[in-house]
């Protein structure tokens, strides 16, 4: 496999809900890729959905809530997003957007970029702060990401 299909893999991966960059970096690392470029790509990929998220996401889940064969999941999607915004609400007040930032930064199932920003979304926080805090949540998790992914591939190279 060619670096850019692995690179590609990467970017693609990084844009996946739920499993975003906190699984695109140990995978592009896992293939041998230089750490410095899996985080770019990861962090590129795992904001480019940000704004499409934003401005459109909310719309779409509230319109296909009652839908037959999607309206499950939509559903599903809605109540993580306000879930996760009314407790970054209740436990940040005026903090919102280092509690949004945390949020993102923090790497946990469900915690991302998706979620951050639908989150955002519902809360009518503006678009400019969101993003931002976002991104740096995003860039936090990746500068985690890249210390266990250190420290795992470290751990299995001294090991093998």
């Amino acid at each position: 496999m060619s670096d850019f299909t692995k690179y590609l893999l990467v970017f693609l991966v990084s844009m996946v809900p739920l499993i975003e960059l906190r699984l695109a970096i140990p995978f592009g690392t896992g293939m041998g890729l230089p750490l410095l470029q899996v985080y770019i790509v990861s962090v590129i990929g795992n904001m480019l959905p940000v704004p499409v998220i934003f401005f459109f996401a909310r719309k779409v889940l509230e319109w296909g809530k009652d839908k037959k064969y999607i309206g499950k999941f939509f559903t599903f999607c809605l109540e993580k997003g306000e879930k996760g915004g009314e407790k970054l609400k209740a436990k940040a007040g005026r903090g919102l957007f280092v509690a949004l930032l945390l949020f993102v930064g923090i790497p946990l199932p469900g915690t991302g970029a998706w979620t951050g920003t639908l989150a955002a979304s519902i809360l009518d926080m503006d678009f400019k702060s969101s993003v931002l805090a976002v991104m740096l949540g995003v860039l936090l998790a990746g500068v985690i990401m890249w210390i266990v992914s250190v420290g795992t591939f470290g751990a299995i190279s001294f090991i093998a």
